[in-house]
């Protein structure tokens, strides 16, 4: 029997919401739901779910929206966007602002819990689809990826949203090469952007945090001309 999941549903329409409520629930899952945007987006940033269901037309704030800034925050969580639209941009725009997967209305709820499967196992493969990656130790680090509090040697050690995804991301893909151009997909969702930089900055922050040594890191292997590797 697997684990107990964590089911955020952002849908405006009570009966949607209802359905996949009760879809999940009946699954064993454990189901929070939102009405609006903005009180999902709120709940995303607040609640740590495994996974959203995420409507794109929505009060007060878009999905496309919602998914943006959980996406510039450093929020990792898969992402499924729900939409009447079947037209082709439509779904790039969606792809293109973060999400990892995207259903059209109407749908069967097989067919949704399906995806919802293969994104969690795309997220963390070979940790049960990634939602009992609660804690993890990193040397003298502890990382806390619930409640996304870290400590070394004890002491309170402060990372940002963003680091948390990043150090999420390596360790579900521990041993792996993985090129910068991933790592903004996956962690900052852009596709196809040209500022590999920026990973590369915030990796050498990321060591300066973790790592005993940055300037030989263990954990947060370089690379040369390809990107990271993770070592636990």
């Amino acid at each position: 029997m697997r684990p107990k999941r964590t089911i955020l549903v952002i849908e405006d329409d009570e009966a949607m919401a209802l359905a996949l409520h009760d879809g999940f629930a009946s699954e064993g899952d454990h189901v929070l739901c939102a009405r609006d945007g903005a009180a999902g987006l709120q709940m995303a940033m607040s609640h740590a779910a495994d996974v959203v269901i995420l409507d794109v037309m929505l009060p007060k704030l878009s999905g496309l929206d919602v998914c943006r800034r959980l996406r510039r925050d450093g929020s990792a969580v898969p992402i499924i966007m729900l939409t009447a639209r079947g037209q082709e941009i439509d779904r790039v725009v969606g792809l293109r602002s973060g999400a990892d997967d995207y259903v059209t209305k109407p749908f069967s709820f097989l067919e949704l819990l399906a995806r919802v499967d293969a994104v969690l196992r795309r997220s963390c493969p070979g940790r049960s689809g990634g939602h009992d990656l609660c804690e993890y130790a990193l040397g003298s680090v502890r990382l806390d990826f619930r409640r996304l509090e870290a400590r070394r040697d004890g002491e309170p050690l402060e990372l940002t949203p963003r680091e948390f995804a990043l150090l999420r991301f390596f360790i579900c893909h521990e041993g792996e090469v993985i090129s910068r151009d991933t790592l903004l997909d996956a962690v900052w969702g852009y596709q196809g952007s040209p500022l590999t930089r920026t990973v590369d900055t915030h990796i050498a922050k990321l060591r300066k945090k973790v790592e005993d040594n940055p300037a030989d890191p263990r954990h947060i292997v370089t690379v040369h001309r390809v990107g990271y590797k993770f070592v636990g």
